[in-house]
């Protein structure tokens, strides 16, 4: 688990690429602190298990589900990328619970800079926009932003997010242009709320069974 406050942004260093899988080297020196192997880092929002790591970085593999489904699928050398490990126990959660297990892509639609902030607007597509709400949290390439603004257009939903300078500094954010690609998870309560209701949907007025093991005075057993 992860809360989205990018701890560093690291540079890929080596991609091997077979038919269905890559191998990533990344360089992050702050995010091998304490590393073990089997660890897991979030690259970008993806969350990758360390395989190999020295004092510089560390590599991890990317299977063909991954690749697909996120901006790692294009991903070379020289490539920034947002770093963040995994969450202790007892961390306080600067942002908010993020697994690193993506929903897909957006692109990046609008920027409209600002003083001291700027605006980036991204698409959102049929399937992931129920859960998407204003003044809720996403996760852009791994980054815990607040959802600014949402809209739904006859040629497609988007979202909004509001970047302050350190966003826009400290993470690959501020490096975003128009027609981008960033990886994107949607705040798991409302994905958890959604696949209930399509199953309160199926059933009805049903009652639904409580297993024995649960019990009113103390939970799971």
């Amino acid at each position: 688990m992860f809360t989205g406050i990018i701890e560093e942004r690291g540079t890929i260093t080596r991609v091997e690429r077979t038919d269905d899988a890559a191998r990533l080297s990344v360089r992050g020196p702050l995010v091998v602190e304490g590393v073990k192997h089997g660890d897991s880092i979030s690259v970008s929002g993806v969350c990758l298990t360390v395989i190999e790591f020295d004092t510089e970085g560390f590599t991890a593999d990317v299977m063909a589900q991954t690749l697909a489904m996120s901006t790692l699928d294009g991903a070379g050398e020289g490539l920034a990328v947002n770093l963040e490990r995994a969450a202790q126990v007892g961390d306080r959660l600067g942002g908010h619970i993020v697994q690193g297990h993506i929903d897909g892509t957006a692109q990046v639609l609008e920027i409209r800079p600002g003083d001291a902030w700027r605006v980036i607007r991204f698409s959102l597509d049929a399937m992931h926009a129920p859960l998407v709400v204003d003044k809720g949290s996403i996760a852009v390439d791994g980054v815990s932003l607040t959802v600014s603004a949402i809209g739904d257009e006859p040629d497609g939903s988007w979202f909004e997010v509001s970047l302050i300078p350190e966003t826009l500094s400290a993470t690959t954010l501020g490096d975003r242009v128009v027609g981008d690609r960033v990886n994107i998870e949607t705040d798991i309560l409302a994905r958890q709320v959604e696949r209930m209701l399509r199953f309160a949907g199926r059933l009805g007025t049903e009652s639904v069974e409580i297993p024995s093991s649960i019990h009113s005075t103390g939970g799971a057993e």
